[in-house]
């Protein structure tokens, strides 16, 4: 299927050796090539900063974290590259040291801020996926540095990017997270240490207003019995909101309103009406297991802005650096929604309702729209992953993309995208075959490309109407409140 497709391949000649070099302005005729796996541009030298991008979205789409920890992850990467291109440049301030790195104008140069957020990448990314040291190293090399240079002394670039790291890390290994599993009677990294019970069991129902964990056979063939990814996401700090629950939509709709039925009832239909397009899209946002999952898709994106819009290395720090603390921050505030609503997934609000009724879906792969028991009915998913282990209020999806969309329209001054993906014959993983012809997804603005990422997780049957709405609202605010702080810390105060 297109899980794997989410590693960006920057086109250049041998990225890994790239170097950083002095790009030329925008212009109208820088445009980037998007595919399902890469984005292209003929010519382009990639620099440091989207060469560590790139090294981090692999290394997410070969680990195993979930959503908001990859979230989590990316805003420490690139806030680690951030307080150290800031103790070169003569405003910003860093997170965590402020303005005490700040070194000398005359030291302010382009090979001392492409080695500094190197090192600093470098340290946080053997940090956050210490099993996978060795492709770190490799880009390491490939940049000419070497990893085992540890120093402190800041008066060098190395050390610099050292300290600036090592200061983030230690701040956010004690941010509630718990990376090393330490707070968790399990000792799992990143487990639960709240004491989540769900109120249903995957054998049954006894509040439908609930989330239900779901025993399924893995992709493996081991029996996968799911129990809630992130439950404790809500105590972890944020970058910039005042608390989790700061902006908090209103509840979902809740049995025995109708409403209630009637948004089961409308994704049944939207269920019906899959055609290829509507697949393609549904697979297009998947960014399931063995992906870089929805916080690494916006970044592919922004990779794309960097290469349309010709940005130098100063620019791409800055960029990513809001990027990814927008996204870390819409995990926090959609985890918080989450837990707080713990509201039913899709599938067990339409088994619970249609329960001894025929209802017309998609009835699987091959087998097209059918009349079908209703409580036989399938969510557009691969069989071994056919929900997410969390509740479904509200839709990371949509919280992750609308905060991504608002801050890179901000950046750019525009709204204007203008990226499209073409699904080749036959690409779908879901349905052999499909699509039956060339599938081309465009989207001439950020908010488009957001909105689509909503609306494709109800075409995949994993979201109602609601969640999608209200994320792109929760999703706004917060890329809007993480704008604010990131600008202010560039500004140095």
């Amino acid at each position: 299927m297109l899980a794997r497709r989410w590693t960006a391949v920057l086109a250049c000649s041998a990225l890994a050796a790239c170097a950083d070099q002095p790009t030329a302005p925008p212009t109208a005729t820088r445009t980037p090539a998007l595919h399902p796996s890469r984005v292209e541009l003929a010519g382009a030298a990639p620099n440091a900063v989207l060469q560590w991008n790139q090294t981090a979205l692999d290394a997410v789409s070969n680990g195993t974290l979930g959503p908001p920890m990859v979230a989590r992850a990316l805003a420490i990467v690139h806030t680690a590259m951030f307080d150290a291109w800031a103790a070169y440049d003569a405003t910003a301030v860093g997170t965590r040291l402020g303005a005490s790195l700040r070194r000398p104008a005359a030291e302010r140069t382009l090979d001392a801020k492409r080695e500094a957020v190197s090192y600093a990448a470098y340290r946080a990314l053997v940090d956050l996926y210490p099993a996978q040291q060795a492709r770190f190293d490799a880009r390491m090399a490939a940049l000419g540095l070497s990893p085992a240079n540890g120093t402190t002394d800041r008066a060098t670039p190395a050390g610099v990017g050292n300290v600036a790291a090592a200061a983030l890390l230690a701040y956010r290994h004690a941010d509630g997270a718990n990376q090393d599993g330490a707070s968790s009677a399990t000792g799992l990294p990143y487990a639960d240490y709240t004491g989540y019970v769900p109120v249903n069991t995957p054998d049954a129902v006894a509040n439908p207003n609930h989330w239900q964990p779901l025993r399924y056979t893995g992709r493996t063939g081991v029996t996968v019995v799911q129990s809630f990814l992130g439950a404790q996401w809500p105590r972890v700090i944020p970058f910039a909101l005042a608390s989790a629950d700061q902006f908090r939509p209103p509840p979902p709709v809740q049995l025995p309103d109708g409403r209630y039925r009637a948004q089961a009832e409308e994704l049944v239909r939207l269920s019906a009406a899959l055609g290829d397009r509507e697949k393609a899209i549904a697979e297009y946002w998947a960014d399931g297991p063995a992906s870089v999952l929805p916080p690494g898709h916006w970044n592919l994106f922004a990779q794309y802005v960097s290469l349309r819009d010709g940005h130098t290395l100063d620019q791409d720090v800055q960029m990513f650096f809001m990027v990814a603390n927008a996204v870390f921050d819409a995990g926090i505030a959609a985890w918080d929604a989450k837990v707080h609503y713990d509201y039913v997934r899709p599938v067990t609000a339409i088994h619970y309702l249609k329960r001894g009724q025929k209802v017309r879906a998609w009835a699987g792969p091959g087998l097209g729209t059918r009349v079908i028991d209703g409580d036989t009915w399938q969510p557009y998913q691969p069989a071994w992953f056919p929900t997410p282990p969390f509740p479904e209020y509200v839709s990371g999806h949509s919280t992750f993309s609308a905060a991504a969309a608002e801050i890179l329209e901000r950046f750019t001054g525009d709204d204007a995208f203008g990226a499209s993906v073409t699904i080749v014959e036959g690409a779908l993983g879901i349905e052999p075959g499909m699509p039956t012809r060339p599938v081309t997804l465009a989207w001439p603005t950020f908010s488009a490309a957001a909105d689509e990422a909503g609306l494709s997780r109800r075409y995949g049957g994993i979201h109602f109407e609601d969640a999608d709405m209200a994320g792109r609202t929760l999703g706004r605010r917060v890329g809007a409140a993480v704008w604010a702080k990131a600008r202010a810390y560039i500004a140095g105060r």
